[in-house]
């Protein structure tokens, strides 16, 4: 199943998930901006793991001084999908 998730505070604009609703494992994660190297490296890093994973392992993940970062969206939006499962 997907999920487009609208990042807050991040220089991605969005994270698409793809995952398995029945299980909760991440099939694979899409950002769309944020920096390249970083973002597909979590990205493959988290595949198949289960959301629940996701997001215990990325919350409150600071970028700089800002309040969050795009791993952190990302726990964000999986926790948003846990929300609905």
């Amino acid at each position: 199943m997907m999920f487009e998730y609208k990042t807050q505070g991040t220089c991605s604009r969005l994270i698409t998930i793809d995952y398995d609703p029945n299980t909760h494992l991440v099939n694979s994660i899409r950002f769309n901006g944020g920096c390249p190297g970083n973002t597909q490296g979590v990205a493959r890093l988290c595949a198949g793991k289960k959301l629940e994973e996701v997001k215990e392992l990325l919350s409150d993940i600071k970028c700089g001084l800002r309040p969050t970062s795009c791993p952190d969206q990302l726990a964000k939006a999986c926790s948003q999908i846990l929300d609905t499962l």
